[in-house]
């Protein structure tokens, strides 16, 4: 039978089935062997309570270890917190490395304006959606992105990531499955999959925000311009082979950062990801 693994603890694989039965199974020791762990998000056959085959993933992120995620929610909000854009700029670094599509989705706009921010990530790409929790507006765009998908929602504390959830599936916030998500700072999580329809799931990331870029996906500082979208037709442009676009003369980056067509933001952002990304040896990532 196929289904999808849900949850993941010690050892035991919660498989939820087309037919919406879950099952708990465990996996066949010929992975360990062969150096593959089930996880989260992974599309399985099982059978008498026994992971048989995992099949092939269309994205993976390392840390937490979760497969098959078509789209990565990055929440920020307008105000209270105000917008964390180093924050969003790893995160939509670390989606883009783990064959995730980033959107950004910016809460609480009724607190503040966010045509600047708004500007910003659809300059360099992105989707943006704007939305209000508070007000239920703006949701609806929010629920037709992610239908069809498994979606992961990412984010610092306080924007509101936990407002969307409950409003997305229609479920009061103390009440109902995907409030299980809304727990206390202390309480030991586990990645879970929620189900909203047939074939939309959602899943929140706790911790997810604070790991280094390095902790959440394998991307080297050499590579990281690969996965800003605005600089990627770059670097056969720029005058030396292998520019970094920080110190180098003749740069088609900082060329476009004078033109103001790359946000200050996104190139600050780049920046200090590549610095922290450089202070890891090559061999590390090996």
């Amino acid at each position: 039978m196929k289904g999808i693994i849900i949850k993941g603890i010690g050892g035991f694989y919660y498989v939820k089935a087309t037919d919406g039965s879950v099952t708990e199974c465990r996996a066949r020791g010929i992975f360990r062997k062969n150096g593959i762990k089930p996880t989260v998000g992974d599309e399985v056959e099982f059978e008498n309570g026994s992971v048989e085959k995992i099949y092939d993933r269309r994205s993976y992120l390392i840390r937490p270890s979760v497969a098959n995620i078509d789209n990565l929610i990055i929440v920020i909000s307008a105000a209270n917190p105000s917008p964390d854009l180093l924050l969003t700029d790893k995160l939509t670094v670390a989606a883009e490395v783990s064959g995730i599509t980033p959107v950004i989705c910016i809460n609480k706009t009724d607190l503040a304006e966010v045509s600047e921010i708004e500007e910003v990530y659809r300059m360099a790409g992105y989707d943006v959606i704007t939305l209000s929790a508070a007000n239920c507006i703006g949701t609806d765009l929010l629920s037709s992105k992610i239908k069809g998908k498994i979606s992961a929602f990412a984010g610092l504390s306080g924007v509101g990531k936990s407002s969307i959830l409950n409003i997305l599936s229609g479920e009061d916030a103390q009440t109902g499955e995907v409030s299980r998500i809304n727990r206390g700072k202390h309480t030991t999580r586990h990645v879970e999959l929620f189900q909203l329809d047939d074939d939309t799931f959602i899943l929140d990331t706790p911790g997810f925000s604070s790991l280094a870029l390095s902790d959440i996906c394998d991307v080297r500082a050499s590579e990281l311009a690969d996965y800003y979208p605005e600089f990627r037709d770059c670097a056969d442009k720029c005058r030396f082979k292998g520019c970094s676009h920080i110190n180098e003369p003749d740069c088609v980056v900082k060329k476009l950062l004078d033109e103001k067509k790359v946000a200050l933001s996104r190139y600050e952002s780049y920046k200090e990801l590549y610095g922290q990304l450089k202070q890891i040896k090559e061999w590390e990532k090996d």
